[in-house]
């Protein structure tokens, strides 16, 4: 079916086709500000690279100041800040269209054996810094009458693992935020969601792998697909860009019905 694509100037959000006829949906962010955190690497620079492309004026933040070159390359604004720090994120310009909040890091221990600063120091990470962001960006996003708050949440915000106490506990109340947020602040054009990928092609991620390689004596596509993805049914990685393109759709003009839910990328490891 070939359809007429629309005319120049009309609603971005209306699906229209390509010069093959192809349908497509337009995600246009031009005008918008986004701010991603933990955009460094991994999800969170795949996400700036994919709403930069959008058309998004970005702002970028990371503890790691290599960020300014990602910066540099989008035509984007680099903040290097450490989300722990309240005052940190008090600083911030708070002002944004799109709010992506990736920042995360992790912590492997038995209950026993986890040491209650760390437990502290993920749970400022990946629930309280989200919600200072929130809290600062949503006045903005009210007057303005449109927002998308995207919260780079896990299966772990669905499903529990072992020795993950401290991850496990930050994403469901990044899970509980989340939709909070969404019931406050429909009324005045802003959605939040929540997307859930299980394991991504990060640095992080990769580190494991070549861990318990290592500690296991067997081969990192035997970790991969006999310890890591035990649950999955596609036995692969997630690409950071698969996780990038959701969040681009989430923040997106046509996605303004979607809201309070969460949306997984875990090649059916919630399935069962």
């Amino acid at each position: 079916m070939t359809i007429t694509p629309p005319p120049a100037g009309s609603d971005p959000a209306i699906p229209g086709a390509d010069e093959t006829g192809t349908e497509v949906v337009r995600l246009d962010l031009t005008g918008r500000t986004a701010l991603v955190t933990g955009a460094g690497s991994g999800i969170g620079r795949a996400c700036a690279v994919r709403l930069a492309h959008a058309g998004a004026r970005l702002v970028l933040v990371d503890r790691d100041a290599a960020v300014r070159d990602l910066a540099g390359d989008l035509g984007a604004t680099a903040v290097v800040a450490d989300l722990s720090d309240p005052d940190a994120i008090d600083s911030l310009d708070g002002g944004c269209d799109v709010l992506v909040n990736n920042a995360g890091l992790q912590h492997v221990a038995s209950l026993p054996d986890f040491p209650p600063d760390r437990f502290a120091h993920i749970q400022r990470v990946m629930v309280e810094a989200p919600f200072r962001l929130i809290r600062r960006a949503l006045p903005d996003m009210y007057a303005g009458g449109w927002g998308r708050i995207v919260n780079i949440s896990s299966v772990h915000g669905l499903r529990a693992s072992p020795f993950k106490a401290a991850y496990v506990a930050a994403k469901h109340g990044l899970e509980g935020l989340s939709k909070t947020v969404a019931l406050e602040a429909a009324p005045h054009g802003v959605t939040s969601n929540c997307v859930n990928p299980g394991y991504v092609r990060t640095p992080l991620v990769e580190g494991q792998i070549a861990d318990q390689a290592a500690a296991h004596g067997i081969a990192e596509s035997e970790v991969i697909e006999q310890i890591l993805l035990t649950r999955s049914a596609m036995k692969r990685l997630i690409e950071p860009a698969e996780v990038a393109e959701l969040v681009a759709y989430l923040c997106s003009p046509v996605a303004g019905f979607i809201t309070g839910t969460s949306l997984t990328l875990d090649g059916g490891w919630t399935a069962s």
